[in-house]
């Protein structure tokens, strides 16, 4: 069984209030080694910066662009003071999530893209990677990544393939998860498939973005289905289909992404010999 790197999951969301140790005991025994948990404002620093010492995992800190209406600016000041202050932790190993979401009603774009630009200087000034949200917003966020030049993740990609080269291009990892289990995903299961080896991580963005054979339809739902949870041990499955596209062993995926992980997040190196 190969060893995996979830680069992308929510241990601090309400749907895993009062389990995490069991969600984690469950990840670790499918083989799932660490994960990576970023924050979505400053009200939930503390909280993943906790489960990553509690669990042996790590923690990125930033403000979420569908959390931008509620931010201020003084969050901004918060996050670049938090950072300090952890500068020496080594489970802190990025700034995140960041980035821009065209694709939910309401939300302001410019002030989106405000606290984006800030954030991507001060990861710039605390030499620290970024994981990214792109949600219809790739060539907005390569636009400002050409002048505030940091690497890192984007998280649960889903552009063009010109889109995916320029990322790769300026030094980013791509992150894959439970989309690419989905047989009518053909943009981005063709992208998972087509990618440089070099570019891939694997994340599962849980308790989001559930692979298909936890998807319940509106019907299924609506007749009494629960809607299965999404939950760090589905990776290796994931991983799995994901190898099965490219036509490789699931052993030799988990390996090459871990150590495209380990590039992307240089500090998770040092933690993996810890």
């Amino acid at each position: 069984m190969g060893s995996w790197i979830d680069t992308h999951v929510h241990l601090d969301a309400p749907e895993f209030a009062g389990d995490v140790a069991a969600v984690r005991s469950r990840a670790r025994a499918a083989g799932v080694t660490h994960c990576v948990i970023p924050a979505v404002a400053a009200a939930n620093f503390e909280a993943v910066r906790a489960l990553a010492h509690a669990h042996g995992d790590s923690y990125a800190l930033g403000i979420h662009p569908m959390c931008t209406g509620n931010a201020r600016d003084a969050d901004l000041d918060l996050l670049d003071r938090a950072l300090a202050a952890r500068r020496e932790d080594p489970r802190l190993v990025a700034v995140g999530e960041i980035g821009l979401d065209y694709f939910v009603p309401g939300l302001d774009a410019a002030r989106q893209e405000h606290f984006y630009r800030l954030q991507l200087e001060i990861a710039r000034n605390h030499g620290l990677p970024v994981l990214l949200h792109v949600r219809r917003s790739a060539d907005q966020l390569l636009k400002h990544l050409r002048r505030i030049p940091v690497q890192g993740i984007a998280h649960a990609f889903n552009g063009s393939a010109q889109q995916a080269a320029e990322f790769v291009r300026l030094g980013f990892k791509l992150g894959f998860g439970g989309t690419v289990t989905y047989e009518r995903a053909l943009q981005i299961r063709r992208l998972a498939a087509s990618v440089p080896l070099d570019a891939i991580v694997l994340e599962t963005d849980a308790p989001d973005i559930p692979p298909h054979w936890l998807y319940k339809t509106a019907e299924e739902r609506a007749d009494g289905a629960p809607q299965g949870r999404n939950e760090p041990a589905e990776l290796p499955r994931i991983g799995a289909e994901l190898a099965a596209l490219r036509g490789m062993a699931g052993d030799a995926l988990a390996e090459a992404s871990t150590r495209n992980a380990q590039a992307a997040l240089p500090r998770l190196a040092a933690l993996a010999l810890s």
